[in-house]
């Protein structure tokens, strides 16, 4: 079922709309699946190089509100086990799932971190940040000092949309750290691809376990035939 631009990210589809698995590979589309097996279409984008590795893309701000109440539903659910009291929401694409995700979690709000640096900021409290969909533009990810005493102590839980290489991740970890607090968790809309899982653990092993998704997507290597395939790492 080919998609134009604009449908991608518009629907829920029902199970079994989509192959998950083909011989051929997949073309324009990759179908990612919800834990009830309901899938959403995200469309294949290859990365910058030589044009052999894609990756599945997912912006939850072109999304419909259907497809985003049904990745806030699913996180919500990974969220609700570690009872947290405070979500923080990672700019610019992880803030209205972190909103969703703590109505659902009956917050009265969320805490949002930011890369605008306002005077009052402090640059004791921001790290640096990059992303794999803007590699090089850097940004610096900071924590308002205002939002500290909603913080401090509390059980916090980080959510964003998409983990791929991990590095918007350490950033987070890493800026949160300087003011002395460890997410219980971070749940994400969609988990990338393995790479993450590597980043994270040179930082804090222990934390693998503890980071979560909506939906999954492997990266994408072009076979000689032109289709894509789940990349054998």
């Amino acid at each position: 079922m080919p998609l134009a631009p604009h449908q991608f990210w518009q629907t829920v589809y029902p199970a079994g709309t989509f192959d998950t698995a083909t011989d051929d590979g997949f073309r324009d589309l990759y179908p990612a699946s919800l834990p009830d097996g309901r899938q959403i279409a995200l469309p294949v984008r290859v990365l910058p190089g030589d044009g052999s590795q894609a990756v599945a893309s997912m912006i939850v701000n072109q999304a419909s509100f259907a497809v985003e109440d049904a990745l806030s539903d699913a996180m919500a659910t990974h969220a609700r086990a570690y009872a947290p009291e405070v979500v923080i929401g990672v700019p610019t694409l992880g803030l209205p799932l972190a909103n969703g995700v703590a109505r659902r979690l009956g917050h009265d709000r969320m805490v949002a971190l930011g890369t605008s640096r306002k005077f009052w900021y402090s640059e004791d409290l921001s790290e640096p940040m990059s992303s794999i969909t803007s590699p090089e533009h850097a940004k610096r990810l900071y924590l308002d000092p205002r939002m500290l005493p909603l913080l401090e102590e509390r059980r916090v839980l980080v959510v964003d949309d998409v983990i791929s290489s991990g590095t918007s991740m350490l950033a987070v970890l890493k800026l949160l750290a300087k003011a002395g607090i460890r997410p219980v968790a971070a749940i994400f809309g969609m988990l990338q691809g393995d790479v993450w899982r590597q980043a994270i653990t040179e930082l804090d092993a222990g934390y693998i376990a503890h980071i979560h998704g909506a939906i999954t997507s492997p990266r994408l290597s072009r076979s000689a035939g032109g289709g894509w395939f789940p990349k054998q790492d």
